[in-house]
């Protein structure tokens, strides 16, 4: 699979050419436009695809603006991001394209010259924070499963606007992948509170004082996230 990105009107659309693909889907998720393509397809008829779907595409990227806090990034060298609670600095720098690292404390992102698209910047980004806040979440939930003593089916990724993650009666948990911005405890109590949910479906005196055993400091969690939950987003 190879990655390119085209400029359309009024927005960058991440290409995806792939040899097991037989026609074009373009997809918007999180106001992100992603067209996967047959490997062979020419650039002009995924520009043509792109021009004649504007309309709906712009609708979709609307609805999402629509629904999510606005953001103060502008996405570029200097500016800093969160993981786990720490800042690492962004670092744009020139050449091949090569997509977001963590390396040597900082954020750092190769473009060819040209193109520091802050949308590019931000899909890039983004994918990294999902890829990684699924790699620990799916960690920290066996943890605490291990030590609670129950079981759950899978680990998923959302981006709820209001929660921070769901768990449903047959094991399935849902999280909102901006808490892995969030400090390391305050991951641990989203963790442990939706695992909770699997002995007490509710937030009954029971559920919270499950939720106290696991994290006596559950409260003051509960509160950073009150406080400062509006402050994780891209």
């Amino acid at each position: 699979m190879t990655f390119e990105f085209i400029k359309s009107n009024g927005f960058t659309a991440k290409i995806k050419r792939t040899n097991r693909s037989k026609s074009a889907t373009i997809t918007v998720e999180e106001g992100k436009v992603c067209v996967v393509v047959p490997l062979q397809l020419e650039s002009e008829r995924i520009t043509k695809l792109l021009k004649d779907k504007n309309r709906w595409i712009k609708e979709k990227i609307a609805l999402h603006r629509e629904a999510q806090p606005k953001s103060t990034k502008q996405f570029v060298s200097g500016e800093s991001f969160s993981y786990l609670g720490r800042n690492y600095r962004l670092k744009v720098l020139q050449g091949n394209y090569q997509p977001i690292k963590l390396v040597n404390g900082r954020f750092a992102i190769t473009l060819r010259a040209g193109a520091e698209n802050p949308d590019l910047i931000q899909d890039s980004l983004l994918s990294w924070y999902k890829q990684h806040a699924e790699i620990k979440l799916t960690e920290k939930s066996k943890r605490y499963a291990k030590m609670m003593g129950v079981e759950f089916n899978s680990v998923g990724l959302k981006a709820y606007r209001s929660r921070w993650g769901s768990c449903s009666v047959e094991g399935d948990i849902t999280f909102n992948w901006k808490i892995i911005m969030a400090p390391n405890r305050i991951v641990d109590y989203v963790v442990a509170h939706e695992l909770c949910h699997l002995i007490h479906h509710d937030h009954s005196p029971k559920f919270w004082r499950e939720v106290e055993r696991i994290m006596p400091n559950y409260a003051e969690c509960k509160e950073w996230l009150k406080v400062n939950g509006d402050s994780l987003n891209l």
